[in-house]
């Protein structure tokens, strides 16, 4: 059964026994084939709080308004109603226009790709509107930097499956998992954070988890703890 702190070993097995189950996800999901990497740093803001869904629709609003570019969304004084099906718009307009600002003024991707990801992490984290989650997603999907995204499907995840007890703290759960996986391997995180979130809406739901298709359940401590009462039929 898992417990304490992942190892190497046993996080490279719940990673394998994942992508066994799902298959390659190939994340983040892009519309834009001409501006992918930027795409996905203006997804991650308009996915705060909102389904992907809704994300979508405001991503193509966007391009069909002119190209998905910085300049072209500072540019846009209806940026606000171009987004409306993503949320607070008004708000998230905000943010986009600040990392858009940010993203310019530091020269794009030419510049930013030659950035330490300490450094880089840094410089997002003090954007207004861009936490945690946030931050660490553009880090690991449009700069390809490893980064593991502690959301609330992981906290969910490795709670029950036993490495993570007590109170949840996003840069604690980081810190502990990055601890444990590959140091320049973006591409295992990258996977990583999509099998989360696809064993999270098939498998492993936040109410009524079907343990007993589930591809962890030897060694999960939520699927072990409900074996016997589903043998006995409590």
């Amino acid at each position: 059964m898992a417990a304490g702190d992942p190892t190497p070993q046993a996080l490279r097995a719940f990673h394998d026994d994942l992508s066994t189950a799902y298959g390659p996800q190939r994340w983040w999901p892009t519309q834009d084939a001409d501006n992918p990497r930027f795409e996905i740093l203006v997804g991650a803001v308009l996915t705060q709080h909102t389904a992907w869904t809704n994300v979508d629709i405001a991503i193509a609003a966007l391009r069909e308004a002119g190209p998905l570019t910085a300049e072209a969304l500072l540019a846009h004084a209806d940026l606000p109603v171009l987004i409306r099906r993503a949320g607070p718009h008004n708000v998230k307009a905000r943010r986009l226009r600040a990392l858009c600002q940010w993203f310019v003024d530091n020269g794009g991707f030419e510049t930013l790709a030659a950035w330490p990801s300490a450094a880089l992490r840094r410089e997002l984290l003090a954007l207004h509107g861009i936490g945690f989650e946030t931050a660490d997603v553009i880090l690991l999907y449009a700069f390809e930097r490893p980064a593991f995204v502690a959301d609330a499907y992981a906290f969910r995840i490795l709670e029950r499956y036993g490495w993570w007890r007590g109170r949840r703290n996003y840069e604690r759960l980081r810190q502990q998992v990055e601890h444990a996986g590959p140091t320049a391997d973006a591409a295992f995180y990258d996977e990583l954070h999509a099998l989360i979130v696809a064993h999270a809406k098939q498998r492993c739901h936040k109410r009524a988890p079907d343990c007993g298709q589930c591809v962890l359940a030897s060694r999960c401590a939520c699927a072990l703890k409900a074996a016997p009462d589903a043998a006995t039929g409590g």
